[in-house]
């Protein structure tokens, strides 16, 4: 049976600071550090979103355990170095949800969805002030996935007019972007390379918040579909008794065309 939420979450800070006690703790979790776990903080939020990408409700209570777990390892490595705890971090997120929302818990006029994202946005830049972070683009954070921190850094740039006017001059913006791409295809110099690829995948994260849509959404949703049909394709071949690595392109080709059709149909 369930404990309420405070006992169980009790018991979790109980059982980190049994991981991580000096004489009796798990060798592995005391060694651990914030640098050391940041990864897999990011890897469980990852894991978390892809449960709610496949609706996989029954996995998504563990899922959410994971990252919750991240966040009690690290206030407990903040607790034993004299920082901050978990309360602290507790206090922190509920003292900045009231402040962000007086339409709810202050005498504010109510908000609609879209005025509330606009005084969100207001509140954010005060307390970046208040943080003495300067400039439009302060706060946006260097250790995003790139497409989302892309993503984040126009809309900052949107707010003060430092924008194209509509998704077609993106698009001719990625026009002029494929075109320097090619201009450098024949010297292959890695570093011109990149600084290219950078500036096309930075133009069609532009494009996808033209078009109100979120850039590495797409990217999942299309890498999901390579998936699938990859994964349909080489099941094709295997009925027929082929083996992907002894086929040519081209007929591979023709079954990644014949994949296609089906899921079409």
């Amino acid at each position: 049976m369930t404990q309420p939420a405070e006992a169980e979450l009790r018991r979790l800070l109980d059982i980190m600071a049994a991981l991580r006690h000096p004489d009796t703790g798990c060798p592995w979790d005391k060694t651990q550090t914030f640098d050391t776990i940041a990864p897999y903080t990011i890897e469980e939020a990852y894991e978390v979103a892809d449960a709610i990408a496949q609706r996989d409700f029954a996995a998504l209570p563990e899922e959410l355990g994971d990252l919750l777990f991240q966040v009690v390892y690290h206030a407990r490595i903040a607790e034993e170095a004299g920082q901050f705890a978990f309360a602290d971090i507790a206090k922190c997120i509920s003292d900045k949800m009231i402040r962000r929302h007086p339409h709810v818990f202050g005498d504010a006029a109510a908000r609609d969805a879209a005025a509330q994202t606009t005084a969100w946005e207001t509140q954010k830049s005060a307390e970046r002030a208040a943080r003495e972070q300067s400039g439009t683009l302060a706060g946006v954070p260097v250790g995003l996935p790139a497409l989302s921190r892309a993503l984040k850094l126009t809309n900052r740039a949107a707010r003060v007019g430092f924008d194209w006017p509509d998704a077609e001059q993106v698009l001719a913006k990625l026009d002029e972007e494929i075109q320097e791409l090619r201009a450098e295809l024949s010297d292959a110099d890695p570093v011109r390379l990149t600084d290219e690829v950078g500036d096309m995948l930075f133009v069609l994260a532009n494009l996808a918040r033209k078009l109100k849509l979120d850039p590495e959404a797409c990217l999942r949703h299309a890498n999901e579909k390579f998936s699938r049909r990859f994964n349909a394709m080489e099941r094709d071949f295997e009925t027929q008794a082929k083996s992907m690595t002894e086929l040519p392109l081209e007929e591979m080709e023709a079954g990644w065309q014949r994949v296609k059709a089906a899921e079409r149909k």
